[in-house]
């Protein structure tokens, strides 16, 4: 089964949410934009767009992946994954399980 990172970006809030997915990142975006949780972080950010998402090997991966980033707390950083895609690689060799 494939394991996502995604990345939302909220023009609203001028805000990035940092999640991982078993799902496709599409069907997840359409869970936050649904706002099922209307007191969720991200029900107050609708509409979010995808940012960026990238598979993972495994949910163990995903979860490092997503607490690294969350952890930088930049959006520099976040941009950066763009803008240098090698990171997401690097990334990825740094928490192989």
């Amino acid at each position: 089964m494939a394991h996502h990172v995604y990345i939302l970006y909220s023009e609203k809030l001028d805000k990035f949410y940092i999640g991982n997915t078993d799902l496709p990142p599409t069907e997840r975006l359409q869970q936050h934009n649904s706002v099922q949780h209307t007191n969720a972080f991200t029900a107050k950010g609708t509409p979010w767009i995808i940012f960026l998402h990238f598979e993972c090997q495994s949910r163990l991966q995903a979860r490092k992946i997503e607490t690294h980033i969350k952890k930088m707390k930049s959006k520099k950083y976040v941009r950066n994954l763009i803008k240098y895609p090698e990171i997401i690689d690097k990334l990825k060799e740094k928490y192989d399980v």
